[in-house]
């Protein structure tokens, strides 16, 4: 399991902008990381359109903001397209970075047991380390509070 201070494990995923998306390339910036378990869901809508929402202030707090799901570039392109999100969505459909995030877990729904993401976010800071993780997130209020974290570095 990751931890606050330690240095973010890296990762180089294909994103929604036709390119690949590498951590060591923000070196010298904030990297919001959430992972999020599906494209188009409710909450992960709702979760992706506010921070959106905030895009500006996270620019000016030199922060860049990336999504992570294990769904396709293809299906991340029609999500950011359908709201008009204005972040950086990555697709890991391998599982091997939400895997070393410690993000897909076992998770009980109905009484029914599987794997699945667990709805979480990891402030990297300019050095590479990482500064902030919330887990079990619960969307609410919670782009706001990465925001300040962010800006706090």
């Amino acid at each position: 399991m990751i931890k606050e201070g330690e240095p973010a494990p890296d990762f180089d995923l294909p994103a929604d902008d036709g390119k690949r998306l590498r951590l060591r390339a923000l070196r010298g910036v904030v990297a919001v990381v959430y992972f999020y378990p599906a494209d188009g869901t409710e909450t992960c809508t709702l979760e992706a359109q506010q921070f959106s929402a905030r895009a500006r202030e996270f620019k000016s707090a030199s922060a860049r903001v990336i999504g992570i799901s294990p769904d396709t570039v293809a299906s991340h392109c029609k999500f950011r397209d359908k709201y008009e999100l204005a972040l950086t969505l990555a697709s890991d459909e391998s599982l091997a970075v939400c895997k070393a995030y410690g993000v897909w877990q076992q998770k009980t729904l109905f009484g029914r047991t599987y794997m699945g993401i667990e709805r979480s976010t990891v402030v990297i800071g300019p050095d590479g380390r990482i500064a902030k993780i919330w887990r079990k997130v619960k969307v609410p209020g919670h782009a706001e509070a990465v925001l300040a974290a962010a800006k706090a570095l």
